[in-house]
C-alpha cells in the first residue's frame, strides 16, 4: 500500500504522537494540560496540518460509542444514590473469616459489579471502603488494591458496557450483547479463578501472619459507616464522608465490656433507676409546659377584663385544681398528636425511599434484560438513564453534574486523531507486514498477535488500540470465515481488557485505583509501579493465555 504524501505523514504522525504523550502521561512537565485538552490538542492540529478536513473530523466521532457510554454513567449514577455500591460494600463484611476470605471476596464482587456497571465505577466506589477495611484489621492493602484492580478489569470484559474499548468493539462489529457476554463468559470466570489464585499463591504469608479474626470483630463498625457516596468518575473527585466512631470508641468501648459483663445483674437494675427517673423528668417537663401554657392564658384573659379575674380568684381551690389538670391533659394531647404525626411522615418518607429504591434496581434490571434481547445498545442505555431521570421526579442538575464529560470529549478527540493518523497509511503498513504472522486460525498467529495488542494497549492504551486494529484483524479474519471474524472481535475485547493488568499504566481502573488510595485522608497507602508490575506480569500472561483457549473453542 502506497504512503500518502511525506508532509501528510510527518504531520499526521506528530500530531498522533503529542495525543499519546499527553494520553499516557497526562502531567508530562512541558505541557502538563490532562488527558482531555491532549485528546482535542491532537484532533485539532489534525485538522490543521490538513491531515484531515473538518467534515471528515466530525464524521469521524462515533455517535453511538457517546450515546452508550453517556447512558452506562447516568444509570451507574442512579444505582450508586440507590445505595447498590454500598450493598456490595456489606458483603465483603458479611461473615468475612479473615484476610484470605475477604481477598476472594473483593475478587467475586469487583468482577461481578465491573461487567455490569463498568471496571471505572467500580473502582472509583470500593477503594477507599477497601483500603480501610484493610487498616481497620492490620491486613496489608497492597493484595487487596491489587485484587480490586485486576479482577475489575478482568471482569469488565464479560459484556459490552463493562469498559470503554468493550464499547467500541460492541458498536463496531455489531456484535448482539448476549452472543458478546457468552463468547467471553466461560474466559472471565476461568480468569478469576486464576487471578485469585495466583494472588492467594503470592501474599499467602503475608496474608497468614495476620491475625485473620479481627476482620470478623470489626467488620460491622466499617460496613455501619457510609462509606459510599457520589462521583464523578474520577479519582480526583472522589471523596468520602467517614464516621470516627469506629477509629475513637471502639478501643474504649473494648476495655468497658468485662465490667460491664461482670457486673449484669448491677447494670440492668441501673437502667431500670435511669428509665424510671426520665420517664418521670418526661412527665414533669410535660406538665411544666401546661402549667405555663395556662398561665399565659390566664394573664391574657386578664387583659381582657377584671370582672373575669375576680371571678376566677373566688374560685374554689377544687375548681382551680380541675382547670389545672385539665390543661395538663390537653398538652399532652397535643405533644402525643405531634409526635404520631411525625412517625406517619416518617414512615411515609421511609416507603417513598424503599419504592424509588425498587423503581431504579427495576429500570436497570430492564436494561440489562433488553440488552440481551438485542435492542440497539446505545437507545436502550440513554432510555435507562432517561427513566431514571423522570423517576427521581426532581431536578436531574445535581445527578447530571457528576457524569463526566470530559471523559465523553476525550472520546471525541480520540476519534479524530486516531481517525487521523489511520489516514497517513502508517498503521496499513505495519499491519500488511504483520498480517501473514497473525492469522487467528493458528496457535502462533493467535499468539503473536495477542502479544502486538498487550504491547500496545500498554504503550497507547487500549481503546487507541481497539481503534487501530478492531477493522484490521476483523477483515483479515473474515476473510477466512465470518465465524472467525466474530472469534477476532471477542479475542481483541478479551486481550485488551486483561492487558491492562499488565503495569499500573494499563488500564484507567489501574490508575483509579491507585489515586484514590494515594488520596484517601485516614488510611491512604501508594501502590507503585513495581510492586503492580511484580504481580501484573505473571497474572496477565497466564490470564490471557486460558481466555485465548476457551475464546478459539466458542
Amino acid at each position: 500500500m502506497a504512503l500518502p504524501p511525506i508532509v501528510k505523514v510527518v504531520l499526521g504522525s506528530i500530531a498522533f504522537g503529542i495525543f499519546w504523550v499527553l494520553a499516557v502521561f497526562p502531567a508530562v512537565p512541558f505541557l502538563p494540560i490532562g488527558r482531555t485538552a491532549g485528546s482535542l490538542l491532537g484532533a485539532m492540529l489534525m485538522v490543521i496540518f490538513r491531515v484531515i478536513s473538518p467534515d471528515e473530523a466530525y464524521a469521524a466521532i462515533d455517535l453511538p460509542i457517546l450515546g452508550l457510554l453517556f447512558g452506562t454513567m447516568v444509570v451507574s449514577i442512579y444505582l450508586e444514590r440507590a445505595d447498590m455500591f454500598k450493598y456490595l460494600g456489606k458483603l465483603l463484611c458479611w461473615k468475612s473469616q479473615g484476610g484470605k476470605d475477604l481477598l476472594c471476596r473483593i475478587v467475586i464482587v469487583s468482577a461481578v459489579s465491573s461487567a455490569l456497571f463498568t471496571n471505572d465505577t467500580c473502582c472509583v466506589v470500593l477503594t477507599e471502603f477497601i483500603l480501610k477495611i484493610a487498616r481497620q484489621n492490620n491486613l496489608p492493602p497492597q493484595p487487596f488494591l491489587l485484587a480490586l484492580a485486576s479482577s475489575a478489569n478482568i471482569g469488565s470484559s464479560a459484556t459490552p458496557i463493562g469498559n470503554p474499548q468493550n464499547l467500541v468493539i460492541a458498536v463496531q462489529s455489531k456484535i448482539s450483547f448476549g452472543k458478546f457476554l457468552f463468547g467471553i463468559l466461560p474466559a472471565m470466570l476461568a480468569g478469576i479463578v486464576v487471578n485469585c489464585i495466583i494472588l492467594l499463591c503470592y501474599f499467602w504469608k503475608l496474608l497468614s501472619v495476620q491475625k485473620d479474626v479481627e476482620v470478623v470483630a470489626s467488620a460491622s463498625e466499617v460496613v455501619a459507616e457510609d462509606d459510599v457516596i457520589s462521583h464523578r468518575f474520577s479519582p480526583a473527585t472522589m471523596s468520602h464522608v467517614g464516621s470516627p466512631n469506629s477509629q475513637q470508641w471502639t478501643p474504649a468501648l473494648d476495655g468497658v465490656m468485662p465490667s460491664f459483663q461482670s457486673g449484669r445483674d448491677a447494670g440492668q437494675n441501673e437502667s431500670l433507676r435511669n428509665r424510671t427517673f426520665d420517664n418521670e423528668n418526661n412527665i414533669q417537663a410535660v406538665l411544666n409546659d401546661a402549667v405555663d401554657s395556662a398561665k399565659i392564658s390566664t394573664s391574657s384573659r386578664e387583659a381582657a377584663g377584671s370582672a373575669g379575674t375576680s371571678q376566677r380568684r373566688d374560685e374554689p381551690a377544687s375548681t382551680r385544681l380541675m382547670r389545672t389538670f385539665s390543661s395538663h391533659t390537653n398538652g399532652s394531647r397535643e405533644l402525643t398528636s405531634l409526635q404520631s404525626e411525625d412517625g406517619k411522615e416518617g414512615l411515609i418518607e421511609r416507603w417513598k425511599i424503599l419504592l424509588w429504591k425498587t423503581s431504579v434496581y427495576l429500570v436497570t434490571l430492564g436494561m440489562l434484560i433488553s440488552l440481551l434481547m438485542g435492542l440497539n445498545m446505545s437507545w436502550t442505555a440513554v432510555t435507562a438513564a432517561l427513566a431514571l431521570i423522570v423517576l427521581d421526579f426532581k431536578d436531574a442538575g445535581p445527578s447530571l453534574e457528576k457524569v463526566s464529560y470530559s471523559l465523553l470529549i476525550f472520546f471525541c478527540g480520540m476519534f479524530i486523531t486516531v481517525d487521523g493518523f489511520n489516514r497517513t497509511g502508517i498503521p496499513s503498513a505495519l499491519w500488511d507486514f504483520m498480517e501473514p504472522h497473525a492469522q487467528i486460525n493458528s496457535v502462533g498467529g493467535t499468539a503473536l498477535l495477542s502479544l502486538v495488542i498487550i504491547v500496545l494497549s500498554n504503550i497507547a492504551s487500549n481503546v487507541p488500540t481497539v481503534l487501530l486494529l478492531g477493522a484490521r484483524v476483523a477483515a483479515s479474519a473474515a476473510a477466512i470465515s465470518p465465524a472467525e471474524e466474530s472469534k477476532a472481535w471477542l479475542l481483541l475485547a478479551w486481550v485488551s481488557t486483561v492487558a491492562g493488568n499488565l503495569s499500573l499504566l494499563g488500564s484507567a481502573a489501574n490508575l483509579i485505583v491507585c489515586e484514590q488510595a494515594r488520596r484517601a485522608k485516614y488510611f491512604g497507602y501508594n501502590l507503585s509501579f513495581f510492586g503492580h508490575l511484580r504481580f501484573g506480569l505473571p497474572s496477565t500472561l497466564v490470564v490471557t493465555a486460558i481466555g485465548l483457549l476457551l475464546i478459539r473453542s466458542y
